[in-house]
């Protein structure tokens, strides 16, 4: 364990450190906001939030009331934490109030819209004065940490201010923890900082463990996102059903670059001989939407932009490629998919949420990344409720099956949307936990 005055010295390397990697980005960061239309808003967005600057709206909204802070990077955990947030609240009852902070811009809009925007916030920089402006004004009960993201300065200050912190669908994913067993006497007295680590899976905990994490902190609940159901009624979804007529949809969602190309290359086979059909690329980034209707212009295909559709226009046509150029609408547009690929995973980036369409009975196929889920995936393989492909090659010929397949299609699909119901509970197990440390 490191002494008080090791953490002292650490802790300063470490704001030398963050300042330091600040100050070089800098200019590049300054470049990209002055003279990039696609990143100005996106790199200027909260900046004096994150700063240290605390909205007048979020301070108006929490006088004399108890506060719960949770954290949300970006849009998969604003999902994640969109039930939880909703049953914390109902539990503790009068006189508490929820705040949410994200760090990305597309994670602040889907928090907004979930929760208001009065209450939803850019996560400060890890740096004393501004992790300790937020404290001040909020003066949280509890902080609840999504998923993996620990910062050691806001960890030594919440310790400071005797605020509990908590981990909420704690997981450890293969980089962090090959990464941080380099470091493992360092990372390991920032663990044992966290009151509550409420963990995804058994191998997610016994990472935790390994890295230093007290034992008695470190609780297997299950993931949060096999509670996650999307909207049923949402007007993205609407438009885009009341539109296709008889053609089958295949969604492809959460794509990065690269896995776009693949699955247009994939496109003319599918259509080859089988039922009609319309192909919906989803890209993950916002920045990426332009980009992505220009390379599918390029490629002869005919494409629409979801946010132009309109009811007047009549059925889309045949071989249409769409993209999904909006936030917070892929999750319930899954629902109108005779099949799905879920990216992130032709590349290596540990793949997205196979449970978004899974919770509609629609089949699911993924590449071979998915490390970030792999819990959810070998649930869903154990049922053969989803289909894993190595390459493009195999990308192609599992859309085609399960294209022209329709029983076979179905069949896998109702058996993934089992897995994703026999694993709920997890929202509830983590309230449970989260309400009886505030209430110590």
């Amino acid at each position: 364990m490191l002494s008080a005055g090791m953490e002292s010295v650490v802790m300063g390397l470490y704001s030398l450190l963050l300042l330091g990697v600040l100050a070089l980005g800098a200019p590049y960061w300054l470049v990209r906001m002055v003279f990039s239309s696609k990143s100005r808003g996106r790199y200027r967005a909260g900046l004096g939030q994150r700063l240290g600057r605390v909205p007048a709206a979020l301070r108006q909204a929490t006088p004399g009331r108890k506060v719960v802070w949770v954290h949300a990077v970006s849009v998969g955990e604003v999902l994640a934490a969109t039930r939880l947030v909703l049953e914390l609240e109902t539990a503790l009852g009068e006189g508490w109030s929820i705040v949410v902070s994200t760090t990305t811009a597309t994670g602040q809009a889907l928090a907004r819209e979930r929760f208001g925007a009065e209450r939803v916030f850019f996560y400060p920089l890890d740096f004393a004065w501004a992790v300790r402006a937020y404290l001040r004004a909020l003066e949280p009960k509890l902080l609840v940490l999504m998923e993996s993201e620990l910062w050691p300065r806001m960890l030594v200050e919440c310790r400071s201010a005797e605020v509990p912190t908590a981990v909420a669908n704690a997981r450890v994913s293969d980089r962090s923890y090959a990464r941080a067993l380099k470091v493992r006497a360092v990372w390991g007295k920032a663990l044992r900082m966290v009151g509550l680590f409420l963990a995804q899976s058994e191998e997610d905990a016994r990472r935790l463990g390994t890295l230093g994490a007290r034992p008695e902190a470190v609780r297997t609940i299950g993931n949060l996102k096999y509670d996650v159901r999307a909207v049923g009624v949402n007007a993205m979804k609407e438009r885009v059903g009341s539109l296709l007529g008889e053609a089958r949809l295949v969604v492809a969602g959460s794509l990065l670059e690269g896995e776009e190309r693949a699955i247009l290359k994939a496109w003319p086979a599918m259509q080859a001989d089988g039922p009609e059909a319309v192909l919906l690329l989803a890209p993950r980034h916002p920045q990426r939407f332009n980009d992505v209707v220009e390379m599918i212009r390029s490629m002869d295909c005919a494409v629409l932009r979801c946010s132009a559709l309109d009811g007047a226009m009549g059925r889309i046509s045949d071989g249409t490629v769409l993209v999904l150029d909006t936030l917070g609408d892929l999750a319930a547009v899954y629902g109108l998919a005779a099949v799905a690929f879920v990216g992130g995973s032709l590349v290596a980036k540990g793949g997205h949420n196979p449970l978004e369409p899974a919770q509609f009975g629609v089949p699911v196929v993924m590449g071979p990344s998915y490390e970030n889920f792999r819990d959810i995936v070998a649930k869903m393989q154990a049922a053969d409720g989803i289909r894993i492909v190595r390459d493009k090659v195999g990308l192609e010929a599992a859309l085609v099956d399960l294209l022209n397949d329709r029983p076979a299609a179905q069949a896998m699909g109702e058996r993934g949307r089992k897995v994703f119901e026999q694993q709920q509970g997890a929202t509830a197990r983590a309230v449970e936990a989260l309400v009886g440390l505030v209430r110590q």
